[in-house]
Formats: structure tokens, sequence, C-alpha cells
């Protein structure tokens, strides 16, 4: 059973698990299904905008999409988040993130 196989099988036991969804959306990174990894951390950040995880990914999958200001607009909700989680090791690679894009 695959990685996502088995992640698939965890989400159906316990719903929406954020972390469960976060580490299933990696998975489809690593075999380039940006797609569903970008509905997932869509539906993170929807759900639970305090998961600051996603902002890097889903920022990132933009970026490779060619939608560069919807990426800037990530990383700036994502640093948002992180400032108010008091998370500044987030707070600095999204500013990181944000600067390589948006100059």
């Amino acid at each position: 059973m695959s990685r996502i196989e088995k992640l698939l099988e965890f989400l159906k036991e316990s719903g929406q698990d954020s972390f469960l969804q976060h580490a299933l959306a990696l998975e489809y990174i690593k075999v380039n299904d940006d797609d569903k990894a970008r509905v997932l951390f869509e539906a993170i950040l929807q759900r639970e905008p305090g998961y600051v995880g996603s902002y890097y990914h889903l920022g990132k999958l933009l970026e490779r999409a060619g939608d560069i200001p919807k990426a800037v607009e990530v990383y700036s909700n994502g640093m948002a988040e992180a400032k108010k989680a008091g998370d500044n090791h987030a707070y600095n690679e999204l500013l990181m993130a944000k600067d390589e894009v948006d100059e």
C-alpha cells in the first residue's frame, strides 16, 4: 500500500484532519499531482487559517503554476497568521519566499 493510499485510509477514519491532509498534499506533490495538493492545502486553510505550514507549500504550488500574485497573497496571509501565533520561524520562511517572487 502506497503512502497516499495509507493516508487516504486514515482520512476515511478521522475525517477532516489537517495534519493528515497536509501530509497527503505533500505526497501528491511528490507524484506531480499539484492540483490535488492545491485542493487539500486550500481546504485546510479555509477551515483552519492558523495551520501555518500549509501557506508555504500552497504558495510554492502557485508559483509553479505561474500565479505569482496569488502566491504573494498566500505568503502574506501566512505571515499574518504566523505573526498571530508568534511563530517567527514560519514568518521568516514565508517572508523570504514572498521576497523571492515579489520584487
